[in-house]
């Protein structure tokens, strides 16, 4: 039997869904459909859409900062025998002893909250698509483009940024293999080079030839990785792209340190 829930908010409702949908994952064989009903924000909307529920034994989770609409969900669920959940009134009625003042009750001041985080989520998904040069024809809307030989930190680096909002995108640099062309179009000074020791990135790239069994002498050979980093670290200088040696960097070291070489050139 599939059962309704309907989250009620007097601004977006996201708050209460993503609770919800936490709580639901331990219930993977219950059938549930929710419904967001937003900006509720008077009796008369929360008598109708108990109403509503009634009819089809539905159940109620709210999140409303507005005590007056906290108390009409609470006395109608109860008049009309429908279960309610209230999630935001108990953790305000906390803060108000804690900080011994009283909230504005204003409903909306959430929104930016709800907006910050669909950003960056966009950011993530942005920085996952175009992970190893991928959709190249994408990167005009990329912030910040990183670019370097294989195994140069590219990849989490451009995570470790975008959950922090940066529409990142990585494109490696292969010998003998042109870029894309919509990079040379990019602000040079949203292009980050990364490089790295030729010594130790053999190490990094032998340890993964070594758990993946590939079979790439080229790849793990001291020689051809210094032919790499020196054509990489020439393209940059002719490109007058910013570079960073990664070389023994925690990926926070690298991610702040790209961040202020971009510097007012960002934009989100």
């Amino acid at each position: 039997m599939k059962r309704h829930i309907f989250i009620l908010s007097d601004g977006t409702g996201t708050t209460g869904e993503m609770v919800v949908q936490a709580a639901l994952t331990q219930f993977q064989d219950a059938h549930t459909t929710i419904h967001r009903v937003r900006e509720v924000r008077t009796a008369a909307q929360v008598d109708k859409i108990l109403r509503k529920v009634q009819k089809i034994r539905g159940m109620v989770v709210y999140t409303s900062v507005m005590p007056e609409v906290r108390k009409a969900v609470l006395t109608g669920g109860r008049r009309y025998a429908v279960p309610t959940i209230d999630i935001l009134g108990p953790v305000l009625g906390r803060l108000t002893d804690f900080l011994e003042r009283s909230p504005s009750a204003q409903p909306g001041l959430f929104k930016g909250l709800d907006e910050a985080y669909f950003e960056r989520i966009e950011a993530i998904n942005f920085a996952i698509k175009h992970d190893d040069g991928m959709r190249p024809a994408d990167l005009p809307r990329a912030d910040l483009i990183l670019v370097g030989v294989s195994r140069t930190s590219k990849t989490p680096v451009s995570i470790y940024l975008s959950y922090r909002g940066w529409r990142v995108a990585n494109v490696p640099i292969v010998m003998d293999s042109d870029l894309p062309k919509q990079l040379y179009d990019f602000d040079p000074q949203r292009v980050i080079g990364l490089t790295m020791r030729p010594e130790r990135l053999q190490k990094i790239r032998q340890a993964r030839a070594d758990n993946y069994k590939m079979d790439l002498p080229s790849y793990t050979d001291l020689e051809a990785i210094r032919q790499e980093v020196r054509y990489s670290e020439k393209l940059f200088r002719k490109q007058g792209w910013q570079h960073f040696d990664v070389t023994l960097r925690s990926i926070e070291e690298v991610g702040a340190a790209v961040q202020e070489m971009a510097g007012e050139h960002l934009r989100r």
